[in-house]
């Protein structure tokens, strides 16, 4: 698999169909795609980029991002599509301050947390992959700090009920009317939006929606939703409380590397908790990346996440450019 969702802009780059490409990211869908493909890939903070122009999925957490094989070209991406956007009410116009010529790779007195939950779970040559690479980065000057984030268990739940939820409503525009795809050959109201609908929308995003409507539905809003509200908050607050005391925060990104073709297809929640890792960066609106830190025993890309607070793009960028002189451009290791 190379990933998913924005899998397609990762493999591209991957195979230098494309120097660069776009993504979107609502849990993971960049860094993920990154870590399996073996590029960078970064998620930015929410409101970084416009949204104008993104089919909305869940949009408190959508955000789109940048592809590409060196930090360099990701930065230098991300640099030219960020600002504020009138179309896009949550738009920010943020100082860009992340562009290759801001990136010295100076990392000296960085503090850089590592959260012992990032690491339960994770397969043994992915973790071996990152701390190996974090010694290296305290060679170079970095400071290493254990941390707790202890609402990471939560993020899923969280996750699938507020993401489920804003989709059942983002995606009721497609009813072949206004928007998107249209059944033929119908010739009543009900049975073109019951059509289209059937026919537009694959097994996953049915269920979905499904999830999400059953989330928002009456008697239920409160026990589902409003509680992964809360939760939400939560998880929020513990990052806030992590960032008083390191400036990066290190995990993989996934607890595997690139799994078959089909593997999970048939067990949607084991495909769910491939985004264990990669979710509480959206929900808690912070930006993330994926970089290239080597490869398993079956010659599969390892990744490396590399998280900061609101807006500190060049914080994590500036890491990833000293781990990518550490470990080498993905070039060199496809």
């Amino acid at each position: 698999m190379p990933g998913g969702s924005s899998g397609g802009s990762a493999a591209a780059v991957a195979a230098r169909m494309s120097p660069a490409a776009l993504g979107s990211d609502t849990g993971g869908s960049i860094r993920q795609p990154a870590a399996f493909c073996g590029v960078v890939g970064i998620k930015p903070t929410y409101g970084r980029v416009s949204r104008f122009g993104l089919v909305a999925y869940a949009s408190s957490l959508d955000q789109i991002g940048t592809f590409a094989r060196s930090v360099d070209d990701a930065a230098l991406l991300l640099s030219a599509i960020s600002g504020h956007d009138a179309k896009d009410s949550t738009s920010i116009a943020g100082t860009v301050d992340f562009l290759p010529k801001d990136l010295s790779g100076d990392i000296k007195g960085l503090r850089i947390g590592i959260p012992d939950e990032y690491f339960n779970g994770a397969a043994e040559e992915t973790k071996k992959a990152v701390l190996d690479t974090v010694k290296e980065l305290e060679n170079r000057g970095a400071t290493v700090h254990k941390i707790s984030l202890s609402m990471t268990e939560y993020a899923i739940p969280a996750y699938y009920l507020i993401a489920t939820a804003e989709a059942s409503s983002n995606l009721s525009r497609f009813d072949g009317v206004r928007y998107g795809y249209r059944s033929p050959n119908v010739t009543k109201l009900e049975d073109l939006y019951k059509m289209t609908r059937s026919e537009g929308f694959g097994s996953e995003v049915k269920r979905r929606i499904i999830l999400g409507t059953f989330a928002l539905s009456s008697g239920y809003y409160d026990a589902y939703y409003l509680q992964a509200l809360k939760a939400r908050t939560l998880i929020i607050n513990d990052f806030k409380s992590a960032f008083e005391k390191v400036d990066a925060i290190v995990s993989p990104v996934t607890t595997s590397t690139a799994f078959a073709i089909g593997e999970k297809a048939s067990d949607p929640l084991d495909m769910y908790l491939s985004d264990i890792l990669t979710i509480s960066a959206n929900l808690a609106a912070i930006p993330g990346l994926s970089v290239p830190v080597g490869k398993d025993a079956k010659g599969l890309p390892i990744g490396m996440q590399i998280m900061g607070t609101h807006f500190a793009e060049k914080t994590i960028l500036n890491l990833a450019k000293t781990v990518e002189s550490i470990c080498g451009r993905c070039d060199a290791a496809i």
